[in-house]
């Protein structure tokens, strides 16, 4: 399919681009290996560097082990980005629908509002929550989440509104829609169609975000990883961590396709816009 943007690549370029791919492979082969060779150097493939994960010292078996970092941090960080994630959506969309208002002293407030949370730091967030509010850990990572990400998501809904065509907001007015039911049933669902991917990969930066809770004290899944590096000793930082990123790295990848099967389905089932004829007064 050409674009209109640009023409269509010619075989040189084709060439060009294969042959920077393969010089761009090779040099990330070479500092992969680079890096294995400098762990290799340190001992960090030794057995005893990696038998805390099936035979942990200290009277520990695997079973606490695994349970501590995956029932339990995993847990606590799933359950933070569960409660934030659905809040932050919700309160996203009425922030976005709030900015898009026609009267400008009805807009200012959520303007205000938005360009708030967006401008600070999640940690920042968490830790008002924590010393100003005086609530848990849990609350405070979930306030800091929440705050942040709903700022992200409305102005993600905002552009998706933004990048419709005038004339589907036209089209409503004409057959006598109100401004809210133009909103609400013909441009909201092909703004949150058309920015779904943006949104999901956003719901992915909370999911990760949520590991700033160990700041604060929420016993989260790095946090379990720390406990249990300090518990078992430094030598075993490394399996640890890399246990830990290979948990988010499979979570955060379920996510993401997770967004191409939903952004799929929602392709494939909406429904095809059907032309309305109008009969101007008059006309014949």
């Amino acid at each position: 399919m050409s674009s209109v943007l640009y023409d269509a690549p010619g075989p040189l370029t084709r060439r060009r681009e294969r042959i920077g791919s393969i010089l761009g492979g090779l040099v990330v082969l070479a500092l992969v290996g680079l890096a294995l060779w400098y762990a290799a150097g340190r001992g960090v493939f030794e057995a005893d560097r990696w038998d805390v994960l099936y035979d942990p010292p200290k009277n520990q078996t695997a079973e606490d082990v695994w349970t501590s970092m995956v029932v339990r941090g995993l847990g606590a960080t799933l359950r933070a980005a569960a409660l934030a994630a659905p809040l932050a959506l919700v309160l996203g969309l009425i922030l976005a629908l709030w900015r898009t208002a026609q009267r400008r002293w009805i807009r200012l407030p959520a303007v205000v509002v938005i360009e708030l949370f967006r401008g600070l730091p999640v940690l920042l967030m968490m830790f008002f929550a924590l010393l100003g509010f005086g609530w848990d850990a849990f609350n405070a990572v979930v306030f800091g989440l929440t705050v942040y990400n709903m700022a992200i998501i409305s102005e993600i809904l905002r552009a998706g509104l933004a990048s419709l065509p005038k004339g589907q907001a036209e089209a409503a007015y004409a057959v006598g829609l109100t401004r809210t039911q133009t909103l609400l049933s013909i441009l909201l669902p092909q703004a949150v169609r058309t920015m779904l991917p943006s949104l999901i990969s956003q719901l992915v930066v909370l999911l990760k975000d949520s590991s700033l809770g160990f700041i604060v004290g929420y016993a989260e899944l790095l946090k379990s990883i720390q406990n249990n590096a300090q518990f078992f000793g430094n030598e075993y930082f490394i399996a640890l961590f890399v246990i830990g990123a290979s948990i988010y790295l499979i979570v955060n990848i379920a996510l993401s396709r997770l967004a191409v099967w939903i952004q799929r389905r929602t392709t494939r089932t909406a429904a095809p816009v059907v032309p309305v004829a109008v009969t101007m007064p008059g006309s014949i």
